[in-house]
């Protein structure tokens, strides 16, 4: 399982993935919001990967069959529990004050699915001995936590997954991961950086829109300048 397989999984799998919004979710019901407020860090990744785990666990030979099946379980078990529009924020640092709302709008949507399309099938590849979540010790006063887990590779190897958290209105959620100590949030910050510098940031969400890979976009070598 390579790197940006692991990283889409641990994202995917722990966390989940919140539609474009205001910090909101629209799709949540006002009890999942109590629910999740009243959870702490380490509770809200179990239950969201055991529900998941649960569920894959019903049919998996279906979910590879049908990678759409994959991305309604995303929505259904993991979606009010990571804030992408913050991550999103965070990714794209400066060239996120300037951008548009639409702009910022079609990033948020467009880098998400091309990560469900390109990665969302490794999900289908999880079972719940390869997870192992540890508990999270939170100051009652703070508004960040850290949720330590370990992924167990194909080899055996267990690879630390740390998820970053904040307290938000709807309760605690993720917006970082880091693998081994590589955090998503800032690789895709210097992947994508370079590329919006030389092509535009509507170029960049062009190609994540037509289903290239997150992690390809960094690695292209862009003749001329912005198109």
């Amino acid at each position: 399982m390579k790197l940006p397989t692991l990283l889409l999984s641990g994202v995917l799998l722990a966390c989940g993935a919140q539609v474009f919004a205001q910090g909101a979710n629209p799709g949540a019901s006002p009890a999942a919001a109590t629910a999740n407020a009243n959870q702490s860090p380490s509770d809200i990744v179990a239950a969201a990967a055991n529900s998941m785990l649960k569920d894959l666990d019903t049919d998996r030979a279906g979910y590879k069959k049908d990678p759409s099946k994959v991305g309604e379980l995303v929505n259904k078990y993991l979606l009010p529990h990571f804030d992408t529009e913050y991550a999103a924020r965070l990714v794209l640092g400066r060239f996120w004050r300037t951008a548009t709302p639409d702009q910022r709008k079609r990033f948020v949507d467009a880098f998400y699915h091309s990560l469900l399309n390109n990665y969302g099938t490794a999900l289908t590849d999880f079972t719940a001995d390869r997870l192992k979540i540890f508990p999270a010790k939170t100051d009652p006063s703070s508004d960040r936590a850290t949720v330590r887990t370990e992924v167990k590779r194909d080899n055996g190897d267990r690879i630390a997954v740390n998820y970053s958290m904040h307290k938000t209105p709807e309760g605690w959620k993720a917006y970082d991961v880091a693998i081994d100590g590589i955090s998503y949030v800032n690789s895709y910050r210097e992947d994508f950086g370079p590329q919006i510098e030389k092509e535009g940031l509507d170029a960049i969400i062009a190609r994540l829109e037509k289903g290239e890979k997150p992690g390809a976009i960094g690695k292209t070598q862009v003749q001329g300048g912005k198109g």
